[in-house]
């Protein structure tokens, strides 16, 4: 039991890929098959996942579970220089430790909502758990050459499940999510190649010590030197800008949203845009300190246009994937706005609206695939009425609804306070703009609801069926999950507060 407990994030990772041959032994025809073989490879990693979440430390420091040995070598020509070294490093700690439970529960989820995939199942099933182990990949590494392949195996797979699986504007949608994420890449890959020349190693831990003690003697950051620390700061916070996404690196985003396939954008949107907020806090405020002390400001103006101008165009919208699409550019800007507070409070409410979004957002969008599937539109003007004929639906989406808006016992409600509290601390006026943006959010939320429920309802959607039980239980286990963040915020908080508290010290803060 000790060695399963020493190897869990490397278990939690590649466990998911025991699937890919099972599924390639079974026939092609076969999907339902394959969809079960998808969510049984993904067990696995949910309940390491959630043993892992139950073994963690909370007042611990540091990664837990860390493991490194040597992966490979660079030897330098000049015999002064010792090589390279590239060490296989994985852990957790508090801040990645609640993004990998969220990585495996969504993940097993998805695969369960991806019932309406009919073509190809086999390829798609393969990608979507190649998928899962590049996200797990990326909270779990402790090393930031290997952060930087399960970025790209992530980039990978999107890009074919929307291309290969999404709607009508499918190829724009992945070329557009390609370009703009290739070039984050490229910045990313520019960043990595700049901390290995200045520190020598890629291990967070040896990465933030190296250049603590760069930062600690000013003398030594000056012309080329000092050049590269900022080209590689700008760079970091550009990547991320892009992945999170930030105004005006969000075009992308809402095209994926709107032609990816549901199980895919339940993902995406209830994961990988967390990955942007994680790279900002691990790698911006992880090594970067002082100089997110400096650009503080600027992220929480940015927070507020992200806020604003979301929400402002989710209102006017009439399809309800594009209402939930700028939702998701609105709910960004609360991320920003609690990093940028750069307190212990404004973190973890940081933290928290990543895991919320990401569970509410799942639910939404798998929530509109259904209803897609059988009324096959989700303009609003065409929707309206469906209690009537859908009453178990209607209710799980008003509840899901309630949580967007941040209705108090649900968990949109304790990120959205968390995140304005620790800014409300520092930049009192800003955080009374940033309130407009939820008082947006209720009335756009309400108004798509009341639209879709309520009204009179079209005669072709009469005899519409009600969501079956193989799409109410994943939909309650997400229902449940909010509930239990919304009414006990310590089951998500307890874990990421030592973290953050010495990520706030390093600030200064």
């Amino acid at each position: 039991m000790k060695v399963i407990t020493a190897w869990l994030p490397t278990l939690i990772t590649f466990l998911p890929l025991i699937g890919v041959p099972v599924i390639l032994c079974l026939p092609r025809k076969q999907t339902g098959w394959h969809r079960l073989a998808a969510m049984l490879a993904t067990l696995p990693s949910l309940l390491l996942a959630g043993y892992m979440y139950a073994l963690f430390e909370a007042g611990q420091k540091g990664m837990q579970w860390f493991q490194s040995f040597v992966w490979f070598r660079i030897p330098i020509p000049d015999p002064q220089v010792e090589p390279w070294v590239f060490h296989y490093s994985m852990g957790a700690d508090g801040l990645s430790m609640p993004l990998v439970l969220l990585t495996c529960i969504v993940s097993t989820l998805a695969a369960a909502a991806s019932l309406y995939i009919k073509e190809r199942t086999r390829e798609y099933y393969i990608l979507l758990l190649l998928l899962q182990t590049g996200m797990a990949g990326v909270f779990l590494s402790a090393n930031f050459f290997l952060f930087f392949i399960f970025f790209e195996i992530t980039l990978i797979s999107m890009y074919f499940l929307i291309g290969i699986w999404g709607y009508l504007g499918k190829e724009k949608a992945a070329n557009h999510f390609l370009l703009y994420n290739g070039l984050g890449s490229g910045f990313l890959l520019f960043a990595l190649v700049g901390l290995l020349l200045l520190s020598g190693n890629l291990d967070y831990g040896v990465i933030q010590q190296n250049m603590a003690q760069l930062m600690a003697h000013p003398e030594l950051v000056n012309g080329p030197v000092k050049t590269m620390v900022w080209a590689i700061f700008v760079s970091l916070m550009i990547a991320f800008a892009i992945k999170l996404p930030i105004f005006p690196f969000h075009s992308w985003m809402l095209r994926v949203h709107v032609e990816a396939p549901t199980p895919v954008v339940m993902i995406h949107s209830g994961i990988l845009l967390k990955m942007g907020a994680y790279g900002l806090i691990r790698f911006g405020l992880g090594i970067y300190p002082a100089f997110m002390k400096e650009v503080a400001t600027l992220l929480v103006i940015l927070g507020l246009v992200n806020i604003l101008y979301g929400a402002i165009l989710a209102f006017v919208q009439k399809e309800l994937k594009k209402v939930l699409a700028y939702s998701s550019v609105s709910h960004m800007g609360i991320i920003l706005l609690g990093i940028g507070s750069l307190s212990g409070v404004g973190l973890q409410g940081a933290v928290f609206q990543a895991v919320s979004h990401g569970l509410i957002s799942a639910l939404l969008f798998f929530l509109v695939g259904s209803l897609y599937e059988r009324t096959k539109t989700t303009e609003l003007d065409e929707l309206g009425g469906l209690a009537k004929s859908m009453p178990l639906f209607s209710g799980i989406l008003l509840v899901a609804a309630m949580a967007l808006l941040g209705l108090p016992g649900l968990s949109g409600f304790i990120s959205e306070f968390f995140a304005f509290l620790g800014l409300f601390k520092v930049k009192p006026v800003m955080a009374a703009v940033g309130t407009l943006g939820l008082i947006l959010a209720a009335v756009y939320t309400l108004r798509a609801v009341l639209k879709t429920t309520f009204g009179p309802m079209k005669q072709r959607f009469v005899k519409l069926t009600d969501i079956h039980p193989r799409e109410t239980v994943p939909m309650l286990v997400f229902v449940g999950l909010i509930v239990l963040i919304g009414v006990y915020p310590d089951v998500l908080g307890r874990p990421m507060q030592e973290t953050l508290e010495l990520i706030v010290s390093r600030i200064g803060g």
